[in-house]
This record gives C-alpha cells, sequence and structure tokens, in this order.
C-alpha cells in the first residue's frame, strides 16, 4: 500500500551547540507525521558534503540556515508531493537529481538530509513499525557496542592538546545495558581521577567528555586506564581505550605539530607514536591517525597496525562512497565512520554501509558534536547491523537520547548485542 507525501514544512532550530540547524517534517495520507533533525560537525572533513549556511553575519555569526528551510520548502518538498514514502530510494534519488553537485553544494546536504530523514520517519509511522525495522530491509539488526567519549583535547575542548578525543569501548560485558552502566562510572572515575592528579579541569568539552588542561596527549590514556580501574573494571579484558587523533587538524606541511609538547612529528614518526601507544595501552581503535588525504601514510599505517587495530577512516572516508573504494583498493584504513550528514542522504549512507561489509571494512555509526535531541541514530544503528556506535558522552539531553533510545530497543526487539570483531587483515 503507497503511502503519498502530502505535505513537507521546514524550520530552523538549534543544535546542542546553539547554532541554527534544520527540523523538517513530512505527513503523509492518513495522518501520519514524521519529522528529522539535522546534526552538525566541528571537526569537519574537507571533502564532506556542504552544510549550507546563509553567511550573514547580522543573524547568529553567519551559521543561519534559512536559505536550507527555504530549499526544503521550494524545490526538495514539492519535488517529493505525491511520492510514495516507503520508496526510500526512489524519493532520495529525486533529491539527488535536483542538486547533482559531487558535494550538495547547490541546495545543502542539510536540507537534503532532513527530508530523506523525515520520509523514513514518517513511513515507519505509516507502516507501524519501529524506525529500525522499516530502515534494515534485508541486513540482520544487532544491538551496537557503544564508543564512549571520556577525555576531550583538539577543536573539541578548546585545543588544551591536539588529540580529539579518548573513549572507552566496553566490550566484555554481557548486553548493551551493562555496557552502558560501565561507561557511565567510567565516566565518573575519569573526572576524580583527573582532579586527583591535579590537573585544571577548564570543563566539558562538545561531547560531553572532560576538557583537562595536561601536559602531554599521552596522558589522557594513563588517566582513562587508571580510571577503567577505578570505576571497577579490567582494562583490555571489560572496557577498552579508543582514540580520535583528527590528525588533519594539526597536520601543517606535511608535518604533525604537537604545540602543547613543543615537537614535530613526520608522518612516519606519527605512526610510530600510535604504534607504541598501541603496544603499552588496550586500544582497540585509532580513528584518523593520519590526515584525510596523506593516502600513503594511511597505507603504511595499515600495514604496521591494521592487522590488529581498528583503523576507522572520518575525515579519510566522510561516508564517501568513491572515496571508500579508494581506500578499499589501496589498502587505506579498515573501518569507516558513518556521519549522514557528510554525505546527505539515507541511501547513500547505507551505500556506504554495506560496502564496507562486502568488502570487509567494519562500520561504526556517529553522531557530530552539533547534535540534536533526535534519536534517529540509534535505530539506523541498530537497522545497519554495524554493531558500533559513537555517540558522544553520557552528560547531555542531545546524546542521552539516543542512549535512551537503545535502551528501549534493547528492552523491546530481543536483538543479539554485538561483540567487538575480530582484527581484519
Amino acid at each position: 500500500m503507497p503511502f503519498p507525501i502530502e505535505r513537507v514544512d521546514a524550520l530552523e532550530i538549534l543544535d546542542s551547540r546553539g547554532n541554527p540547524t534544520l527540523s523538517v517534517e513530512v505527513a503523509l495520507a492518513g495522518g501520519f507525521t514524521g519529522e528529522a533533525q539535522v546534526p552538525s560537525g566541528a571537526s569537519t572533513g574537507t571533502h564532506e558534503a556542504v552544510e549550507l549556511r546563509d553567511g550573514d553575519p547580522t543573524r547568529y555569526a553567519g551559521k543561519g540556515v534559512r536559505q536550507a528551510v527555504r530549499h526544503v520548502l521550494e524545490v526538495l518538498g514539492p519535488a517529493v508531493r505525491g511520492m510514495d514514502a516507503a520508496d526510500q530510494a526512489a524519493i532520495d534519488l529525486r533529491l539527488l537529481a535536483l542538486d547533482p553537485t559531487p558535494q550538495k553544494s547547490r541546495l545543502g546536504a542539510n536540507a537534503l538530509l532532513g527530508l530523506s530523514c523525515a520520509v523514513a520517519r514518517a513511513a515507519a509511522c505509516a507502516l507501524r513499525v519501529p524506525l529500525w525495522q522499516h530502515l534494515r530491509g534485508s541486513r540482520e539488526a544487532c544491538l551496537p557496542l557503544p564508543m564512549v567519549n571520556i577525555v576531550s583535547g583538539g577543536l573539541h575542548a578548546g585545543r588544551q592538546f591536539e588529540f580529539q578525543d579518548f573513549l572507552v569501548i566496553p566490550h566484555g560485558l554481557p548486553d548493551y545495558p551493562a555496557a552502558l552502566e560501565a561507561a557511565v562510572a567510567v565516566h565518573r572515575a575519569a573526572r576524580a581521577e583527573i582532579e586527583s592528579r591535579g590537573y585544571v579541569l577548564t570543563g566539558v568539552a562538545d561531547e560531553g567528555g572532560w576538557g583537562p588542561r595536561l601536559p602531554r596527549n599521552e596522558m589522557a590514556l594513563e588517566i582513562l586506564c587508571r580510571s577503567i580501574e577505578r570505576a571497577g573494571y579490567r582494562p583490555g579484558a571489560q572496557v577498552s581505550i579508543a582514540v580520535d587523533v583528527a590528525a588533519s587538524h594539526f597536520q601543517r606541511a606535511g608535518q604533525y605539530h604537537l604545540d602543547s609538547e613543543a615537537r614535530v612529528l613526520s608522518p612516519e614518526e606519527m605512526i610510530g607514536l600510535l604504534a607504541a601507544w598501541c603496544a603499552r595501552f588496550p586500544i582497540l581503535s585509532l580513528e584518523d591517525g593520519l590526515a584525510e588525504d596523506d593516502w600513503n601514510g594511511w597505507k603504511r599505517l595499515t600495514g604496521a597496525l591494521g592487522s590488529r587495530v581498528q583503523l576507522l577512516g572520518d575525515d579519510l572516508f566522510v561516508t564517501n562512497l568513491a572515496r571508500l573504494e579508494r581506500g578499499i583498493r589501496e589498502g587505506a584504513a579498515n573501518a569507516v565512520l558513518v556521519k549522514m550528514n557528510q554525505i546527505g542522504t539515507l541511501t547513500e549512507t547505507f551505500a556506504v554501509i554495506d560496502r564496507a561489509r562486502q568488502s570487509g571494512y567494519r562500520a561504526v555509526i556517529s553522531a557530530r558534536s552539533g547534535e540534536t535531541e533526535d534519536d534517529f541514530l540509534a535505530d539506523l544503528a541498530v537497522a545497519s547491523g554495524a554493531g558500533q556506535i559513537k555517540i558522544g558522552s553520557v552528560r547531555s539531553s542531545e546524546r542521552l537520547a539516543k542512549y535512551n533510545r537503545l535502551l528501549r530497543i534493547a528492552r523491546d526487539a530481543g536483538l543479539a548485542f554485538a561483540r567487538f570483531p575480530t582484527p581484519a587483515g
């Protein structure tokens, strides 16, 4: 039974950083509706799809999205009116035909994504099924293993030190609720550990991790290991570490500048540093260990660590199928971070997830630093079967909405809890 789209609405709202973003609502025949809110990144890759901003300095320092709202109301909405909301691929194909530019620069990826996700939610409502069930298709759904932010630096915490995020992966717990409980305990213990060492706690970072002023990047790893123990868990056996290096943001002229430590590393020295860390600390995952266009360095990094550590490409791949194909072809990284707003539509997002699975690469479904209280991402992670989700920390409502949605799915759906995958070669 088709569910024709009758009305599309859009509104400028605020995200978790107080910056404007879009809320899009789709109404179907029969009174079914769906709303979606679009996230925004601070640590963005050069090759991401365009997040259309107004550029008017008199409103929100130029970050307004009234133009993107207008594109939804005047261009995208009329183009999909009357189409069947249950046919997501056809809807997204229509949207992409209206903006065929490589990075969605004509209408904005934020406009496209808001409508794409709102359609999916309205269709799930009309079909009277949970969103994850509508999205999964033939994929094997599962509850994802959370990757939880504990300590932050880089662009997420005022550049107190260079590496962006230090996270925990509670992989040795029996189910999702137990894993989330462990992450909360480690987050609480980390504050106590930071304060007991006498470091200045500058506040809470964009994604809810603690933002201390540390003398060395490596100190965050020492704090994290001790915090895991302090929370009553065994590092490496029950709770391990992930690092979001975000190396593109401190690379200049091919060198990696650790200004907080007054030293500069070559790509080879950077690889050596990461390898040494992985030998000393229970690190399971490294994200953006090298800069986004350092393809040769990524291949060497993968050769050195890819058989035992998850090497995530975020800025490297930007949820872009063509860039992922290059990584697969050249042996760069072994996993892709998936952020819907980096590409612009649900169909393109699933194309990247499915291609990663086919090629033996892992996929981690990820939020952005500028988030909303929309819990769509939780359902996407479950539906994709990717097995991992990176939402942020456990402090603010835009993060907790997604963690809490996963708790509800865990209670109601009877799905298996993912295990951390064995290393890819």
